[in-house]
């Protein structure tokens, strides 16, 4: 189990854009689980949107990609760098996330050559799935 400290030692974001609040199970170089709690104290619920907050869905890719990004960066030779999006295929959203959920975000690493690779991402709300689809990424230095 990764605290929300021990993750900001692995990737670069910081609140309000650290999407996970911690992580249950990862290996590196090939997988993730992780959580975010979603509160109504989330900044971008003041607009999206007054009186029905939903999570906007590229904050849930945005975590799943943070998620993919602390299995990659957990790596010995990419301590220190970055993963940046390349790209995102076949994603679809399939439930609302509202105040009070709790996101159960999972990255498996499917690719990889060189710098550049393929996660496949799912994240779900009680079993149910919020949104997934596949991420591509590049580490950078």
């Amino acid at each position: 189990m990764l605290t929300s400290v021990e993750i900001m030692d692995i990737i670069p974001q910081r609140p309000p854009f650290l999407m996970i609040d911690r992580v249950e199970e990862v290996v590196p170089g090939k997988s993730c689980v992780a959580y975010k709690n979603v509160t109504i104290n989330e900044p971008f619920f003041t607009g999206h949107f007054p009186g029905n907050p939903i999570m906007p869905g590229v904050l849930m890719v945005e975590a799943l990609a943070q998620t993919g990004a602390v299995s990659i960066l957990s790596l010995p030779e990419n301590k220190g760098k970055n993963a940046i999006f390349g790209g995102i295929n076949n994603l679809r959203f399939k439930k609302q996330v509202v105040p009070g959920d709790v996101l159960r975000l999972e990255v498996n690493i499917i690719k990889q050559k060189g710098s550049i690779g393929v996660g496949e991402a799912i994240a779900t709300v009680d079993g149910a799935v919020a949104v997934k689809g596949e991420l591509t990424f590049a580490v950078v230095g």
